[in-house]
């Protein structure tokens, strides 16, 4: 058994049983051995989509991401993706095999280029320690939630190694301390004063609000029971979306996306507790949803979030989930937010498909909002939708329900645009059991186009809707209205549904509600092929959100 092989039967040992990537000479040995040791291989056809396909998968299964990569671009291919997943905090691991000879066309420095984008930087360096460094790798993208780049030099991996009993014999003794942190890391029960005092807080708040983000998403029950008990409203960031589906006192998501009730309930807490979520611009609308006068709490694993964007007052570190119980037992009981009559607005305000608009559409386009909701009540409710970048991204974040927080996946800590269709696809692979749908504008299904082959290759009962502006919208309505030139962000009509034929999956073009029917039609039928939604959207106007989300800029 050589290195290569080694390392691949480590990482299966431990507990990867899902790999994406594209195959070259570099990553051979190392995707095989996975595949041996009975770990899937999902083939993307290109290495950007592999990488946020892996960091897809690892969102919505809760295991552990894997990506193979061949050397040198390889891994530049991936870049994007890997970022994205560095800056999520998804624990990633990212195979690469490495070109460590300086004159090879495949040099350069991967590791460097990992640490500059947040990732952990990793290297197998001998026979001997292979299995050790494998598994150390799979330590820090558990426990520590981060994106890791192990570096597969190529001499190395060409080295005989032990044999399988031995490495399986180590891998034993080594895994456990590679195991996911655990209440016990984090306890509350260290934190008597701190649960002491967030308690004592939400005794003396009249209108506490909970906004629960990635942290929280385990931890529905402890933290619906603790808003039972003190009054609490409940809110989501928009990377946790559902996670109170079905509560009476949900309000969906916080920031951009808000509702305007939502908007208004939130102002008007005189307590926020962020669960797990760190309050950055776009969850509080560059901090516009907080009140001056409110007390800010946080509850967070990490301590840097603490102070991050909207400082706490009080600060917690420590499991969500495990804070909440310990404040549970503490709190006094407090109707807090709660009324009959603000339970009747919100069942009636508190949904976007609620909320008036003037529709839009004519002349051979559609608004989106009309059709989002035309999608929403047709598609089952048991979907996991995924969203790429844009101008039109608000639109689905807002007008499509999910079941619950496993239902949406939200690839947007670097905002960049062309992630969305290979994030759905890693999300359909992590949960075969729903609906995918992949909501995408023009730009960024052309940019992310290789991997519709994939989506037919892998049998996906995918429902794939373009967004279609003929532009990248975004920078048509920040810099159109001061009158600038707009032919560098804007483009020619394009078939989008004849390019989806194509690649071999069913399509409709929508330009007016009735046009649905295509999409109704396809649902009532055996959903053998995925199916392309080509939407040919008005665009006169840019989404209200967006304007919000350009103050960051």
């Amino acid at each position: 058994m050589i290195v290569a092989q080694a390392v691949g039967r480590a990482l299966a040992a431990c507990g990867a049983d899902t790999v994406f990537g594209v195959v070259g000479s570099g990553n051979f040995h190392v995707t095989d051995a996975l595949v041996a040791s009975g770990a899937r291989f999902v083939a993307a056809r290109h290495e950007g989509g592999a990488a946020t396909m892996a960091d897809a998968y690892a969102r919505m299964s809760g295991r552990i991401g894997v990506v193979s990569v061949h050397q040198g671009p390889g891994l530049t291919n991936a870049m994007t993706g890997l970022t994205e997943a560095a800056k999520s905090r998804t624990p990633l691991i990212v195979l690469a095999a490495e070109a460590t000879e300086t004159r090879s066309n495949f040099h350069i420095d991967q590791a460097a280029l990992a640490t500059a984008v947040g990732a952990v930087a990793l290297r197998v360096t001998s026979a001997g320690t292979a299995v050790a460094q494998a598994v150390e790798a799979y330590r820090v993208a558990v426990r520590e939630r981060r994106t890791v780049l192990l570096n597969l030099p190529l001499d190395v991996q060409a080295a005989a190694c032990e044999g399988p009993d031995d490495l399986d014999a180590l891998v034993a003794r080594l895994l456990p301390a590679a195991q996911p942190a655990g209440p016990a890391d984090a306890s509350s029960r260290e934190l008597p004063g701190e649960v002491a005092a967030l308690a004592g807080a939400l005794e003396a708040a009249r209108r506490p609000v909970f906004i629960a983000g990635r942290g929280a998403r385990h931890a529905r029950r402890e933290l619906e029971e603790l808003a039972e008990r003190t009054g609490a409203l409940l809110a989501t960031s928009a990377v946790a979306k559902g996670l109170f589906r079905g509560s009476p006192w949900d309000l969906d998501v916080s920031g951009g996306f808000a509702t305007p009730l939502t908007a208004e309930l939130i102002r008007g807490a005189d307590l926020v507790v962020a669960w797990g979520c760190a309050l950055n611009m776009w969850t509080t609308r560059h901090g516009s949803l907080i009140s001056p006068g409110a007390t800010v709490v946080k509850v967070d694993l990490d301590a840097a979030a603490l102070k991050a964007h909207v400082p706490a007052d009080l600060g917690v570190v420590g499991d969500v989930a495990e804070v909440a119980r310990a404040v549970t037992a503490q709190a006094v009981r407090s109707p807090g937010y709660r009324t009959p009559e603000l339970a009747g607005r919100i069942r009636a305000e508190g949904r976007w498909q609620a909320v008036p608009y003037e529709d839009e559409s004519g002349g051979g386009r559609i608004d989106p909002r009309t059709l989002t909701i035309g999608l929403d009540e047709l598609l089952p409710p048991e979907r996991i939708v995924s969203t790429d970048s844009g101008n039109f991204m608000g639109y689905p974040a807002m007008f499509l329900d999910v079941p619950d927080e496993g239902g949406f996946c939200f690839t947007q800590a670097f905002q960049s645009v062309g992630l969305g269709l290979a994030t759905a696809i890693g999300a359909a692979v992590a949960r075969p059991d729903r609906l995918p749908v992949a909501a995408l504008g023009d730009g960024g299904l052309l940019m992310g186009l290789a991997e519709l082959e994939t989506v037919v290759r892998l049998g996906l009962p995918m429902v794939i809707v373009v967004y279609d502006d003929e532009a990248y919208g975004a920078e048509v309505h920040h810099f159109g209205p001061h009158g600038l030139p707009l032919g560098t962000v804007t483009f020619p009509p394009a078939d989008l549904a004849a390019i989806a034929r194509g690649h071999g999956l069913a399509a409709v073009t929508v330009t007016a509600r009735e046009d649905l029917a295509g999409v109704a039609d396809w649902l009532n039928g055996p959903r053998d092929r995925p199916l392309l939604v080509h939407a040919k959207v008005a665009g006169e106007r840019g989404s209200w959100w967006l304007e919000e989300a350009f103050k960051g800029h």
